[in-house]
């Protein structure tokens, strides 16, 4: 008797380890709760619900196209419910349902699943699908003012009190009105998931205790934004101007949990640190010179479309490796 094993063979090196994709994301959604509560708490349960939504039009869309592509589902891998709560997390809170309905077909079908799948996208998808979403830019840049008392309504946000947000002032040189325990603690207006960066760096401690990411891109981000602020203040007292451009606005949130997706950003030790660097300067400029104020967004789909050339410059030396080998690389 014949015995044939159809064995399904990955590419090496072939390590046994309890870490998987499931387990990762499940360990960036727990990280992100804490951002989460506090969405709610400053922007009612709207805030919630527009997560919820999100995440759930998320996995639709990844299980209906593997349906129509007769491709496995792997939904069950949480990726597609951490692009949909990343995708909220940078929208208002006053952003209609249909919108980020249609942000999430963007981000599954055309920015990942088009482009084979989860680990063969080249920018991340959920700041891909905000880009794209800036095509309604009214829905997009209505923020509201914090406070339960405010919260906008799970159906109609008619009754919410709008306000300005940190960065408007900031990118026309001038110091935010609130102070910068408000802008750290998060009782400002923003995106729902951005504004918290005590909670956000709560979620690093718990990424970095679990060895889910390191501190080279997320240091070298900040520190990147945090020193040419301090250098460039626009008048303003430098210390100042550095905390409100660190804690104001999508950096912590883009540094942490965004520029560190291993799937868009580089693998080597040097690139990853040149990655970080390159977005900061980038957040910086458009900040200072660009027609938005905020910058994080597009300076790390800039820089995702580097990945291989930063790659390519930290690539170690082979040991023991003849000098035209080298030189050939």
């Amino acid at each position: 008797m014949k015995y044939v094993y159809e064995l399904t063979i990955s590419s090496s090196p072939h390590v046994h380890s309890p870490v998987s994709t499931q387990t990762i994301m499940r360990d960036v959604l727990i990280a992100l709760a804490p951002a989460l509560v506090g969405s709610i708490y400053f922007f009612g349960f709207r805030a919630l619900l527009v997560t919820l939504v999100s995440a759930a039009a998320c996995v639709f869309f990844e299980w209906a196209w593997c349906k129509l592509t007769k491709k496995t589902c792997k939904v069950y891998d949480l990726s597609a419910v951490v692009t949909g709560v990343l995708l909220a997390f940078v929208c208002p809170v006053t952003i209609p349902y249909w919108c980020i309905i249609l942000g999430d077909f963007f981000a599954i079908v055309v920015v990942k699943q088009l482009f084979g799948g989860i680990g063969k996208n080249f920018v991340n998808p959920a700041l891909a699908a905000r880009a794209f979403m800036f095509s309604w830019p009214a829905l997009m840049n209505t923020w509201v003012k914090p406070g339960f008392d405010n919260a906008a309504g799970l159906l109609s946000t008619a009754d919410a009190v709008t306000s300005a947000t940190p960065l408007s002032a900031m990118h026309q040189g001038l110091l935010p009105e609130q102070s910068i325990p408000a802008l750290f603690f998060g009782n400002v207006g923003g995106c729902l998931g951005e504004t918290s960066a005590l909670l956000l760096l709560i979620g690093l401690a718990y990424l970095l205790f679990r060895k889910v990411i390191t501190l080279r891109i997320p240091v070298a981000f900040i520190g990147t934004v945090a020193v040419l602020t301090f250098l460039f203040p626009q008048g303003n007292d430098s210390m100042t101007w550095m905390a409100a451009q660190v804690f104001g606005g999508g950096l912590m949130l883009g540094a942490i949990f965004m520029a560190t997706d291993y799937v868009t950003t580089p693998v080597t030790k040097l690139g990853q640190v040149i990655f970080g660097i390159g977005c900061g300067v980038i957040t910086v400029v458009i900040r200072y010179f660009g027609g938005y104020p905020e910058g994080v967004s597009y300076a790390i789909l800039v820089m995702n479309c580097c990945v291989v050339l930063l790659d390519r410059l930290g690539r170690v030396k082979k040991f023991g490796a003849p000098k035209k080998e080298v030189a050939a690389r």
